[in-house]
């Protein structure tokens, strides 16, 4: 009897441990596959193609087979601060509520919300996030509840011994968290909190690196000469650069593809070009970028330049959720708006961003972001039953602007199921993250982070 073969064409084994599903899988790197199914083995993807080709398995009606989501930019230890000086009148006003606030909880109080934040961003079919952590407690609970991550480490301040020991600290702290699933980065965090001594001592411990760049109209004046609305904090600043922070890191050799730059939202032509031509991953962030005011980042051009561009979340301090479909949603509509034609950017352009797309950007698109056998095993299984999108039209389109987290059904991160619709446990993992965010509310003494 001649073999089985997959969707491609080659011969498939038949020591295929488990076959899921669905009306259509959209393997983001290749064309929708109408009644599809996706083949897993040890923890990997062993085929795509067909149920006629490799059998219905583990069958999801009305429902599409997607890539896991891939958040480039998120702050999970943020989960709880939803509205949090929400329409202060610059940005510098909300951050220092921000770190004021922050200042209030304990070790115990971040894990928790990170614990809440991992488990949203799962339920939201995300599979990889790259988060940037202010306390380590973001590897914890990647750890413990199976979502595969980088986890940048922040890093604040003009001293580069001083920094470091402290991102030594945190690293020790959150060891037993290290693994082939949550992996260590550094994270300085931006031009106007980090010096670029600072910067050079990140780069050189060869670890990925986060940064934000370009944020706000105020980051890029209160950079070039210490004015705008960010001049009476200068105290708790590192002195202006005298230039952008696009083009400081460029000069210095600190952009290249280890990088990935979070908003990137106020650029000129020539910074575009250099952080294409440096390979730095760029994490776009419609959603708190318009929150916070910031404007509307440049993602067309930056694409036409050919910048490894992925999309974030952010985090509720200033987008209102975790929900990657509704980020998706902004990505597509703000390009839109942005260039004034309804052509700028489509649904599977738009599903491709934030699959794929964001997995360049972290530089991990050899493991995950596509539907590819050999690729690691991160999956989201979303139904549309009961949508607008039903009966199927194009399924990327049912699924950017019909989706929504109460429709995912399951996510699978290496193989293993993460996250069921039906079964996750919630009500213990958002009592203690309210509680975590009542104390920043109510109290005023400060907590140190504790062990």
């Amino acid at each position: 009897m001649a073999p089985c073969r997959d969707h491609g064409g080659r011969a498939i084994a038949h020591s295929l441990r488990k076959v899921i599903s669905a009306d259509w899988v959209l393997p983001v790197s290749s064309p929708p596959i109408e009644h599809g199914a996706v083949a897993l083995e040890d923890g990997r993807i062993a085929a795509v193609g067909t149920r006629e080709e490799l059998g219905s398995g583990e069958n999801h009606a009305d429902a599409v087979i997607v890539p896991g989501f891939v958040n480039a930019h998120s702050h999970l230890e943020y989960a709880v601060y939803a509205g949090f000086g929400d329409g202060l009148a610059d940005f510098a006003d909300w951050i220092s509520l921000h770190t004021q606030r922050k200042g209030r909880i304990g070790w115990d109080e971040f894990v928790a919300i990170a614990h809440v934040g991992a488990a949203e961003s799962l339920g939201s079919g995300v599979t990889t996030v790259g988060d940037c952590s202010y306390g380590g407690a973001a590897a914890v609970a990647c750890a413990e509840l199976g979502l595969r991550a980088i986890v940048y480490l922040e890093v604040f301040g003009s001293d580069p011994d001083a920094s470091l020991a402290r991102m030594d600290a945190t690293r020790a702290r959150v060891a037993g968290a290290w693994s082939d699933l949550v992996r260590p980065g550094v994270s300085p965090h931006a031009p106007f909190t980090a010096s670029l001594e600072v910067y050079r001592a990140c780069a050189e411990l060869g670890l990925p690196v986060a940064t934000h760049i370009s944020e706000s109209r105020s980051e890029v004046a209160y950079l070039r000469d210490g004015g705008g609305p960010w001049s009476p904090y200068r105290h708790l600043l590192v002195p202006p650069a005298g230039t952008t922070g696009t083009r400081l890191l460029a000069e210095h050799g600190l952009l290249d593809s280890s990088v990935v730059a979070a908003h990137c939202t106020v650029l000129d032509p020539d910074e575009i070009r250099l952080l294409a031509d440096h390979g730095t991953g760029v994490a776009h962030c419609p959603r708190s970028n318009a929150a916070l005011g910031c404007g509307v980042a440049p993602l067309l051009d930056l694409q036409a330049a050919g910048a490894r561009v992925g999309i974030g979340t952010d985090s509720p301090a200033s987008a209102p959720s975790f929900d990657f479909f509704d980020e998706l949603r902004w990505v597509t509509l703000s390009a839109r708006a942005r260039a004034g034609r309804p052509d700028a950017l489509s649904a599977a352009q738009a599903l491709e961003l934030g699959t794929l797309g964001s997995a360049r950007a972290l530089g991990l698109d050899g493991e995950i972001g596509s539907l590819v056998a050999g690729k690691r095993a991160d999956i989201a299984v979303i139904s549309l039953d009961g949508s607008p999108y039903l009966p199927w039209e194009e399924p990327a389109a049912a699924v950017v602007f019909g989706g929504s987290p109460d429709r995912v059904l399951t996510t699978l991160v290496g193989g293993e199921v993460r996250y069921e619709r039906d079964t996750f446990e919630w009500h213990e993992l958002r009592r203690n993250a309210a509680k975590a965010r009542r104390r920043m509310l109510r109290e005023d003494r400060r907590v140190p982070l504790r062990p």
